[in-house]
């Protein structure tokens, strides 16, 4: 079974040629406006935190985290974000054979999905896999890293025990990490930024307690189970880059904010 591609056409192109003219000017701006974002690459890293909107608004963001990845040895990626099309009260990983892209197929690591559903007690449901948290990942990692396996996991609302657990596990299988999350929806700029801020001095200090002082990531359960793994294991984390819709659709009345970030030994 296949993974579709469901919001192809609206969150990102479903043309492999649009895809990668964006990606490259991501790629000229990076290096004409962000002369420091080499300093990011890190040997040690172990994952990213990535947005996850339309790539005209986030897509910027996330590549800066791909960027910062894209040099490591990387054979498996496990791709996590909270659900926002089906309300579900659990954790899902999806058993597929692989997940298609403009760009051509990922594979799905089935070895890895396996293993999850025995040792967590997980199940797929296939209602909770029509996500783009965690689809507008995959271009993006066919790009950087074709040959990687990946495996999908979504989650609803639920007691993040059981993500910090799997979290651990994957991080000694050295799979990569992919952390999916947006912040605040629809504040004015300034309000935003003000919000946003608290979510931003949270992952950058592993400060879980400050993220439930005001922090509005719609993928905040993934960030805190991330944030306890970091404590946990003397981890380090680092905020990449932050901006909002503002950027592209200079309304600055409504706006969403997005930031990227690493975790690194």
């Amino acid at each position: 079974m296949k993974r579709d591609m469901n919001f192809a056409g609206s969150f990102y192109s479903r043309e492999k040629d649009e895809i990668l003219h964006m990606f490259s000017k991501f790629n000229n701006i990076i290096d004409e406006n962000i002369k420091d974002s080499q300093i990011y690459k890190k040997e040690n890293t172990l994952g990213a935190i990535v947005p996850h909107a339309g790539y005209i608004y986030s897509g910027l963001n996330a590549n800066l985290a791909y960027r910062a990845l894209e040099d490591l040895p990387i054979e498996k990626i496990a791709v996590i974000g909270p659900s926002h099309h089906f309300y579900f009260e659990d954790i899902s990983i999806g058993d597929f054979d692989c997940f298609i892209t403009p760009l051509g197929d990922l594979q799905c690591d089935k070895e890895l999905v396996s293993d999850l559903k025995n040792n967590f007690d997980i199940k797929m449901n296939k209602n909770a896999h029509m996500e783009h948290s965690t689809e507008v990942q995959f271009p993006f990692i066919k790009h950087y890293f074709s040959n990687a396996k990946v495996i999908e996991i979504v989650y609803g609302k639920f007691q993040g025990e059981k993500l910090e657990e799997i979290i651990e596990y994957l991080i000694e299988e050295n799979v990569t990490l992919v952390i999916s999350t947006d912040l605040s929806h629809f504040h004015s700029l300034e309000e935003a930024n003000k919000r946003d801020n608290i979510c931003l001095e949270a992952i950058e200090n592993k400060d879980v307690k400050k993220l439930d002082l005001g922090c509005e990531a719609c993928g905040k359960r993934g960030v805190k189970a991330t944030l306890e793994v970091a404590n946990k294991r003397e981890l380090n984390t680092k905020v990449l880059y932050y901006n909002t819709s503002a950027d592209a659709s200079k309304d600055e009345s409504r706006v969403v904010g997005y930031l990227s970030g690493l975790l690194y030994r």
